[in-house]
């Protein structure tokens, strides 16, 4: 591909994607959910397999799908993207949060909506899983607009900030969540250490 920004230009919404199973709740942030049929009413969920939401989901079939508004803040980002719910129970101490008829949590705060369904099939798209599913419920929350990927980079996520020293070393900044490496090279294998994207995630600063 001549210039891999160019995918930048596609416009997609951000949401908080939850499941239950058993007494566990979860969720993670992802940004490819679509509506693809009206009558049935449903959508399609990608999800990447080393979520631990994605085999919730592939347990259950239930899921719940919470749209980010442009009121979300950062918080909510490292909240449901920037840890992993095999290591930490996401929603300890989030108050943010209502549980549906299907028994999933979806997310009040910084959202304007959430819609709940049920899986109708799976397909193995490598690295991810698309989930076919019928819309079961769902309501509005607010009328603030939908927060899109584009207005995530320019308003919610945090700027890097300068050192107040100027450092000799060369700095790389995470596209994802503007954590700064420095060094002399940034390794190919790096991740970062704040939201565990790969180095390919990273740009050099000038």
């Amino acid at each position: 591909m001549k210039n891999e920004k160019a995918m930048y230009a596609l416009s997609y919404g951000l949401f908080v994607l939850t499941a239950r199973q058993g007494q566990k709740d979860n969720g993670c942030i992802i940004n490819t959910v679509g509506q693809v049929t009206v009558t049935p009413n449903r959508m399609t969920i990608a999800v990447d397999k080393k979520n631990l939401t994605h085999d919730m989901i592939v347990a259950t079939g239930s899921l719940t799908v919470s749209v980010l508004s442009e009121k979300a803040d950062f918080s909510l980002f490292q909240r449901f993207g920037f840890q992993s719910g095999r290591d930490v129970d996401k929603f300890s101490g989030f108050s943010g949060a209502a549980r549906g008829e299907n028994g999933i949590l979806y997310v009040t705060e910084g959202t304007n909506a959430w819609i709940s369904g049920k899986v109708v099939s799976a397909t193995d798209l490598g690295t991810h899983t698309l989930f076919l599913t019928d819309v079961t419920d769902g309501d509005l929350l607010s009328d603030v607009p939908s927060a899109t990927y584009a207005y995530y980079q320019a308003h919610i996520k945090p700027k890097p900030q300068a050192g107040a020293e100027k450092s000799e070393k060369k700095r790389w900044v995470c596209k994802v969540c503007g954590y700064i490496y420095e060094g002399d090279t940034l390794p190919e294998d790096y991740i970062c250490p704040i939201c565990k994207h790969p180095a390919s995630d990273f740009e050099e600063m000038k």
